[in-house]
């Protein structure tokens, strides 16, 4: 999907590129292997300089507010079988492209169509077919298949049918991968969601690390060093984070939908992409209606803000997204006398003696408050145990209001003690209003 929030980053690649070097590499190879193959010999030359200037660039992609690319992609989309559409990509407020309507839209309507063959998903069609095998025989999961096929069919060019679709992606995502570790500490440093962007940097590390050892390095031919590199991998996982989607009408298969991914988010809308069976195209349908020239959302989901940065590399506006949330992190105290009962009733209901539970601008889950109350009551209340665990865990049928009024003080005071700990030692109680959360981070750049 579009990025919606724009950062100016310290970790620039450098837009530039000689085609020279990269038509001697991987593209070479491919159409040699299918030129020459009954010579059953392939060479493959690169210069030390070639490979340092490959390695610095990502060659393909565009400027992230680049129509002349979605122009290319409109024409390759109509001409490739994608129906007459009711949008246009044009430059936006929220984001910095995405799909404007161009007639009336109703309520309740259904747009796009975009047919299976013009989706990635892990049964795509390789143009180096050998390059897919060799993937596909060492069992490689989706995320790393495609980040690996993203990279081969754009080091191919214009000798990739997606090309054009290639051509149209950002050349760098807005993605917390490009963020240094000063800047993590420096702008997430009371966010929750600090941790998780350096873990998350960590596992497309150590990824490439161990797709380099297991697969690349063993086949040099087919995986070059100079195109498929650390660089090269943040890119197609930057692309991948904030673009994939899952169809659960196809069984929750992961996919890249060009065209749908220039659909920007709203926080007020909750329609969402998936595979139309009567239609046989991804679709989504409008819960509110469009005028001529006004850009058309979907949601990605009712996700936090600090997980819309996390995924995506923008925030909304504070205090507009209902569904913005911090977790926060409750515990049993091991002093407690019933400590040993209530902790085998939660692991009983699946939970544990440290248990994490989203707050939200508008409140908080009832199974929260379940939680507290089980945490702070004494063992004369031995009897209730059970019934507050499985509320915790939100597996009761009871329908009952949880409410123990003579704890509920205790219950309070208890949630709020575990609110003044986070702030303590070093996490934010609230993404929206901690002045060292997200809302820093947005000075950054464009927030929405």
């Amino acid at each position: 999907m579009n990025m919606m929030m724009m950062f100016t980053n310290t970790t620039t690649l450098i837009p530039s590129f000689n085609s020279t070097i990269h038509r001697t590499t991987h593209l070479g190879l491919c159409q040699q292997l299918h030129l020459s193959r009954r010579n059953n010999h392939v060479s493959l030359v690169v210069s030390s300089t070639q490979t340092t200037a490959f390695m610095e660039t990502i060659p393909w992609g565009c400027e992230n507010d680049s129509l002349e690319s979605s122009s290319s992609l409109e024409k390759w989309l109509s001409e490739s079988g994608l129906p007459s559409q009711k949008m246009a990509i044009d430059k936006v407020d929220v984001g910095e492209r995405g799909l404007v309507a161009l007639n009336n839209i109703r309520k309740g309507e259904k747009l796009l169509f975009v047919p299976p063959s013009l989706v990635i998903t892990p049964d795509s069609e390789w143009s180096c077919p050998e390059a897919g095998e060799v993937l596909k025989k060492n069992s490689v999961p989706d995320w790393p298949l495609l980040a690996t096929y993203l990279i081969s069919e754009a080091s191919l060019m214009k000798s990739s049918r997606w090309f054009s679709y290639i051509s149209a992606l950002p050349r760098q995502p807005y993605s917390l991968l490009y963020w240094s570790q000063a800047e993590l500490d420096r702008y997430l440093e009371a966010s929750q969601i600090r941790e998780r962007a350096i873990e998350r940097t960590d596992n497309v590390i150590g990824t490439y690390n161990d797709m380099r050892a297991r697969i690349f390095s063993k086949y040099p031919d087919f995986f070059p060093e100079e195109v498929f590199n650390i660089e090269s991998f943040k890119w197609s996982f930057g692309i991948l984070f904030s673009r994939m989607v899952r169809l659960p009408s196809m069984n929750g298969k992961v996919a890249l939908v060009p065209w749908a991914d220039m659909l920007n988010h709203s926080c007020e809308v909750e329609t969402f992409l998936d595979y139309d069976k009567s239609t046989k195209g991804i679709v989504f349908t409008t819960d509110r209606p469009y005028q001529p020239g006004e850009q058309v959302f979907i949601s990605y989901g009712k996700k936090s803000n600090g997980e819309l940065l996390l995924s995506y590399g923008f925030v909304p506006k504070e205090g507009t997204n209902p569904s913005d949330s911090v977790e926060l992190s409750l515990s049993l105290k091991k002093s407690d006398e019933s400590y040993t009962e209530k902790l085998e009733l939660l692991k009983k209901y699946g939970l544990s003696g440290s248990q994490c539970f989203p707050l939200r601008v508008t409140g908080w889950p009832l199974e929260l408050m379940a939680y507290a109350y089980l945490a702070v009551s004494p063992s004369s209340m031995r009897g209730k145990f059970e019934e507050m665990a499985a509320a915790a865990s939100n597996k009761t049928t009871s329908k009952k209001d949880f409410r123990y009024p003579e704890i509920e003080e205790q219950a309070f005071q208890f949630i709020l003690d575990s609110c003044k700990w986070i702030t303590r030692f070093g996490c934010d109680f609230s993404e929206t209003t901690q002045p060292k959360t997200l809302s820093k981070a947005a000075s950054r750049g464009l927030v929405y």
